[in-house]
């Protein structure tokens, strides 16, 4: 699965100005408008071309379509979506969405734009209203279980609604079966209705609380008290029922009791243009940050904390919350994590995962967190759920500190793209724990001076004399010859044969002297560092299969001195590891060398250019690069 990478650490929150070109030109809908008018011809849209294969992923059209032409925020950041104006149509009709006056088709342009964002007509199927409300609007979403809902879930509906913030409700189904299937009462359930209002009427001397619901399909609804024809509109007085623009008409939409509403719907979306809390009366400005992450399998993709081996391994955002509330002791903050693209993906297969997230307290250090913290260290607060939504998001209050966000699917190894939101009351400050590169290499030891050796190093010097021969200097087939029969020998190592490249690459990280030979001092320290990282991935090999687990990588690599990125990590991971996520001891070497061998350039080209202009690379960068040729 393709990952896009992005540059570690928090984003500026994105405005519909800055929308990313999604066109395979490059242009944007304006250049793309211009260019046709120069030409004098109407646009068509090759990305998403007027066939089947815009229409469906998984089956073929069960009838002839004719498309004809009438005479986006997503992922926290806003897209800039062209598509031509040829419909999908049978029989001069429009297939989708339709409004019910024939000549109007701006509904049906929007829906094929989202059609051709999410990748076919068929990826829209089914899901969560509050999907869409997001897309659309850029804005954030909670959502409320009707027979859980607090006792002010009037006034909080109330205040959505006077602000503006989409309303969406629905009925819950047990089974497929009863996808759209009708009450008793006229509704339907499985079925995404909109909330458009909300008002109290003077009802036989007592004050009565109303909702107003609105049925997309333009017909099928309500049938119990005070829908469209009951009998309580007849002690309503005409002014009253037109200041509530009650018609008898079968439109689709309906007033109902609240009482009514809450018992006979299951779950309440409200998607805020703005993250302000609907609890509280004064608006607030919030403070958006922005983390787009990756979780890739034997790397990232840890699974939740049930799977403590791997949890630690997921990425990690330190949110540091520095001002309590106006008048309060507590941070007020709100955390939405989203998984990205998986309509898109339905075509190959993927499904919405099941995610969530959890935040620790820091114990204050600058790096990723190990798995001893989390065996030790219970979390401060936590998603609701792991669900299979595309978005869960929730809010919280913790005292002003330090904080590990960790978000993550619920079983391991599953990969996706996500993107994290964090809105906070007060400005806070995050911090990619992932993505610093910062290498730490011991100075080589200082040869010892012929003479004082002890009987141990005069062993060693007798066997590289045996190995280099005359000229005392080994080449890279004589390292390969003697690491081949030395490794071999290690049972507790899972080793294949070393390559003479690998061995080119050994003498290209310890030849000092640039002969492409091996000396006695040179082969010296190589030979310490091939001791030291013997124990180490003896060390980390927690099972003692031979192999090394992907997912100890990270802290088998940190103690070697390499303290690297998430993005880095992954990259390493698919170079190295097999398809079990194991390293066998040559992968290990192979990776380590590569490692030093470009973190040595990377400091040569530094110390040489520092008064020139000549690199713009960081470290990180730049072994980035190095680890992809």
């Amino acid at each position: 699965m393709p990952y896009l990478y992005r540059a570690a650490g928090p984003q500026k929150h994105p405005v519909p100005k800055d929308a990313r070109i999604t066109h395979s030109s490059g242009q944007s809908f304006e250049q793309l408008r211009q260019e046709c008018v120069q030409k004098g011809v109407l646009f068509e849209d090759a990305d998403f071309p007027a066939n089947s294969s815009s229409l469906f992923y998984s089956e073929r059209p069960q009838i002839p379509f004719v498309w004809k032409r009438p005479g986006f925020w997503q992922h926290s950041e806003w897209l800039d979506v062209v598509i031509d104006d040829r419909l999908p149509t049978f029989r001069d009709r429009l297939i989708f969405l339709h409004s019910a006056d024939h000549s109007e088709f701006w509904s049906a342009l929007l829906e094929k734009a989202y059609a051709k964002l999410n990748g076919s007509y068929e990826a829209l199927k089914g899901g969560s209203t509050i999907e869409a409300m997001e897309d659309f609007t850029g804005g954030v979403a909670e959502t409320f279980a009707t027979k859980e809902a607090p006792e002010n879930f009037y006034e909080i509906l109330e205040k959505a609604l006077k602000r503006g913030s989409l309303v969406g409700c629905s009925i819950d189904i047990r089974n497929a079966a009863e996808s759209e299937a009708r009450t008793p009462f006229g509704l339907i359930k499985g079925h995404a209705y909109s909330v458009t209002g909300i008002d109290q009427v003077n009802f036989r001397g007592q004050k009565m609380e109303l909702i107003r619901v609105r049925n997309p399909w333009g017909q099928a609804e309500w049938n119990g008290s005070w829908s469209d024809s009951s009998s309580e509109w007849c002690s309503v007085g005409p002014a009253e029922q037109k200041r509530l623009c009650h018609t008898a008409l079968d439109d689709g939409e309906f007033w109902m009791a609240f009482r009514d509403f809450k018992a006979h719907f299951d779950k309440v979306e409200i998607c805020n243009l703005t993250p302000d809390a609907l609890e509280e009366d004064a608006l607030h400005k919030w403070e958006v940050t922005v983390h787009q992450g990756s979780w890739v399998r034997g790397s990232t993709a840890g699974g939740c904390r049930n799977f403590l081996d791997t949890f630690w391994t997921n990425p990690q955002i330190k949110l540091s919350l520095t001002e309590k509330d106006e008048g309060q002791d507590d941070c007020t903050f709100l955390v939405a994590l989203m998984q990205k693209d998986r309509r898109k993906l339905k075509r190959f297969g993927a499904d919405m995962l099941t995610i969530g997230y959890a935040i620790y307290q820091s114990p204050g250090k600058d790096e990723h967190l190990n798995k001893d913290f989390f065996r030790y260290n219970p979390s401060q607060a936590r998603s609701k759920t792991f669900i299979n939504l595309r978005e869960v998001s929730d809010r919280f209050k913790l005292p002003p500190g330090e904080y590990i966000l960790i978000p993550s699917t619920f079983e391991p190894h599953q990969e996706a793209d996500f993107c994290l939101r964090i809105f906070s009351e007060k400005k806070a400050i995050t911090q990619d724990m992932d993505g610093d590169v910062d290498i730490d290499l011991p100075e080589p030891p200082k040869p010892t001076p012929t003479g004082q050796e002890t009987e141990e190093e005069l062993q060693f010097r007798a066997l590289f004399e045996q190995v280099a021969g005359e000229d005392m200097e080994v080449t890279a087939e004589e390292l390969e010859y003697v690491l081949n029969a030395v490794l071999q020998k290690k049972k507790d190592l899972q080793f294949k044969k070393l390559s003479l490249i690998s061995c080119k690459n050994i003498i290209s990280l310890m030849d000092t002297s640039g002969n492409g030979k091996l000396e006695f001092g040179e082969f010296t320290v190589f030979w310490d560092k091939l001791k030291k990282w013997t124990n180490l991935f003896l060390q980390f090999d927690t099972d003692k299969s031979g192999t090394m687990s992907s997912y100890e990588l990270r802290s088998a690599l940190k103690a070697a001195g390499f303290q690297l990125s998430h993005h880095l990590l992954q990259l390493i991971v698919l170079r190295y590891a097999d398809e079990g996520l194991q390293l066998g001891f040559d992968d290990f070497l192979n990776c380590l060398v590569r490692l030093e061998n470009a973190s040595r350039v990377f400091q040569a080209l530094s110390t040489k250019n520092k008064d020139e202009e000549f690199i713009h690379l960081n470290i990180n960068e730049f072994i980035n690069l190095t680890m992809n040729i």
